[in-house]
């Protein structure tokens, strides 16, 4: 019987996760521990208990997980259950009245009252003679029957009848195979798990076109394949592409975003399309697209996944634009409208209008986004989604999934939360968020704690430390040590974080005071950067860069979100927070000042590391290679340039 639209014999209530009242899927990946709640009760006084059953794809049911009541007297119970593998699961939460705990609360006062000492033992020894009708013969049954037995001895005293039927041995075996009264399923529910680059991995984004050489300034994806080995030992997983096709000419923006392009400007990568072709070739100064394939195959040969990617606008050049006028708002004059989003206006850019064609728009994107896949592309980073009906993506997202559930589309959508939270619900595995703008110690507090609670069901974050677009007053101000601390902080913070490429130079300068673009921005030019000399010379976190990706590989803990804890620290500008999955535990502890060594004492909850209150525990630097020996109240002093964070490997140790 349903107890979310009906209520059952054993009421179930509120169960969680839950997304648009089970209408769509919940979301994990394979291997990931999530916990799931509901509110479990019965009238009266007698016991009642909970599990969770997990369905596979292939619609057999797991063993099902008891649940425990999370704190007495709320009747809100949880379990954490993991899904092995990918695929379209379903849960479900089963409540039932328990007799057996009902009747050894009564024995236990009863029994030793001298209150109707017999009727109790003979009530017992029928439950428990139930109860083993129900374990195998190799599963403790005759653990249970000698507990009958000896409830119904009458040679012996009543107490040790009593504790004969209460033995860990006698409840081992009942509580995994217990005598269930009245049992009563919740709704099912869906749960969607997806493969681990989901939700977890790190993202390196960078312009092929820079990356040229002296006699040849325009690189090609020859020659931008040189830079992935350094990519790859820096530890990252998915490069990242801004669009890659031909660039329109009409109203190309040139340096700076300057009106009047000159001959030799390379125009913006998302003003997309030209005679040369659109969304479905390359630019031509890049190569062509089996050259493309190539540089795709180079990557995988270094352990990375390309990411693309896709912009659904025109320039107007792009062939759509004379092919499907219908696809586009025009004026009154006849002219058609260029995006804007003010103050920002993007006059070599045309936004496409749904409305007219929705259906012809879904065929034709899921036509380009399927040649990219034959290329070898499976993540696509997808642009301004929130400028298009989101039931535009839903269709599109559940088409390509169907076929290939591999398949992972970014959410580009710094944009209200409603929005934001509904493109995710509708199928974006990752979204970007606000992590950019918090900066202070509450602000990173209440903004994780609302991603890895309810909101991880459903929305996973990509924590970009910078983009193209967004070079924020934090790292223009605060030097190299606002560029380490951020990185630790996504890098730790969420299971999926990235950088856009220059970040690792410290690269800083602004457009102009109070404006988050950069100073001669690769969106309007070439911009190539000397790395041997920056390694050479010490300017470059990349060493940073490539232990916190060491450390993330080595910890498990850090592949997860749902897991984050924050720890109480007695200065606002040191925060202190840990994961742990399984045996493995990882604390942090950072200074968000870059400008100042900041003290203060880290008061950690034991009990989330996994160890009792007064317990101490060695704690292993990954970052500097240190051990301290910590126990509940700690301190610490970091430094700007030496020492930003700790990333501790904790682990318990004598006191």
């Amino acid at each position: 019987m349903s107890a979310t639209s009906v209520i059952g014999r054993i009421p179930v209530r509120d169960v969680h996760p839950v997304v648009e009242c089970g209408r769509r899927p919940a979301k994990a990946v394979a291997g990931e521990t999530f916990e799931v709640t509901a509110t479990v009760f019965r009238e009266g006084h007698d016991a009642v208990a909970a599990n969770v059953v997990l369905t596979g794809p292939d619609g057999c049911h797991g063993p099902w997980t008891p649940m425990r009541e999370l704190a007495p007297g709320t009747d809100r119970w949880g379990a954490e259950v993991t899904p092995t593998s990918e695929g379209r699961w379903t849960f479900r939460v089963e409540a039932w009245s328990d007799p057996v705990a009902t009747w050894r609360h009564r024995a236990r006062i009863k029994i030793p009252a001298g209150l109707d000492v017999g009727l109790v033992l003979e009530e017992g020894a029928d439950l428990f003679e139930r109860a083993a009708a129900g374990v195998p013969a190799d599963e403790g049954r005759t653990t249970v029957l000698a507990a009958v037995d000896a409830l119904r001895d009458e040679a012996r005293p009543a107490a040790s009848r009593l504790a004969a039927a209460l033995t860990p041995e006698v409840d081992a075996v009942l509580a995994a195979h217990p005598l269930r009264e009245f049992v009563t399923a919740s709704d099912t529910l869906p749960l969607l798990v997806e493969r681990e680059r989901a939700l977890y991995g790190a993202w390196y984004e960078f312009f092929p076109r820079s990356e040229g050489t002296p006699q040849q300034p325009h690189g090609t994806f020859r020659t931008a394949a040189r830079r992935l080995p350094a990519i790859a030992a820096m530890g990252f997983d998915v490069v990242y592409l801004p669009p890659i096709h031909p660039i329109g000419t009409t109203f190309r923006k040139g340096r700076n975003n300057t009106l009047s392009a000159g001959p030799d400007d390379v125009g913006v990568p998302w003003a997309i399309g030209s005679p040369e072709g659109g969304h479905d070739t390359v630019h031509p100064q890049l190569g062509t697209l089996d050259d493309f394939a190539w540089f795709v195959q180079q990557a995988k040969r270094h352990g990375l996944e390309i990411a693309l990617d896709f912009a659904l606008q025109c320039s107007p050049d792009h062939p759509w634009v004379h092919k499907h006028p219908e696809w586009f708002h025009h004026r009154p004059d006849g002219t058609i409208a260029y995006a804007e989003n003010p103050p920002k206006k993007y006059q070599d850019i045309y936004p496409i209008a749904f409305d007219a064609d929705l259906d012809g728009l879904i065929t034709e994107t899921l036509r380009v986004l399927r040649l990219w896949m034959d290329l070898g592309v499976r993540i696509f980073r997808v642009d301004n989604p929130h400028t298009k009906p989101v039931v535009f993506w839903q269709h599109v997202i559940a088409e390509i999934n169907r076929t290939d559930p591999d398949v992972i589309f970014l959410a580009e959508a710094f944009t209200r939360p409603a929005m934001m939270r509904t493109l995710a619900q509708i199928g974006f595995q990752q979204s970007y968020t606000y992590f950019t703008w918090r900066n202070s110690k509450q602000e990173l507090t209440d903004y994780l704690t609302e991603l890895s609670r309810e909101t991880a069901a459903y929305m996973r974050p990509n924590f970009f430390v910078n983009t193209p677009d967004i070079l924020h007053e934090f790292l223009q101000r605060g030097g190299r040590p606002a560029f380490e601390l951020r990185a630790v902080l996504a890098a730790t913070l969420s299971p999926t974080w990235g950088l856009y490429s220059g970040y690792e130079l410290c690269e800083n300068l602004p457009l102009r005071d109070g404006s988050e673009e950069y100073l001669d921005s690769e969106k309007y030019q070439l911009r190539p950067r000397d790395w041997e000399s920056a390694e050479r010379e010490g300017r470059s976190i990349a060493p940073l860069i490539a232990r916190l990706n060491a450390v993330r590989r080595r910890h498990p803990a850090l592949h997860r979100l749902r897991n984050l804890r924050f720890h109480t620290t007695d200065n606002d500008m040191v925060i202190a927070y840990s994961k742990t999955t399984g045996p493995d535990t990882v604390l942090v502890v950072v200074n968000l000042d870059p400008h100042h060594t900041q003290e203060a004492t880290v008061s950690l909850d034991m009990p989330r590391l996994g160890l009792e209150q007064h317990a101490f525990m060695s704690a292993h630097d990954e970052l500097t290679g240190e051990t301290y020996h910590w126990g509940r109240n700690n301190y610490v002093r970091l430094e700007p340039g030496r020492t930003p964070a700790h990333v501790l490997h904790v682990q318990r140790s004598s006191a």
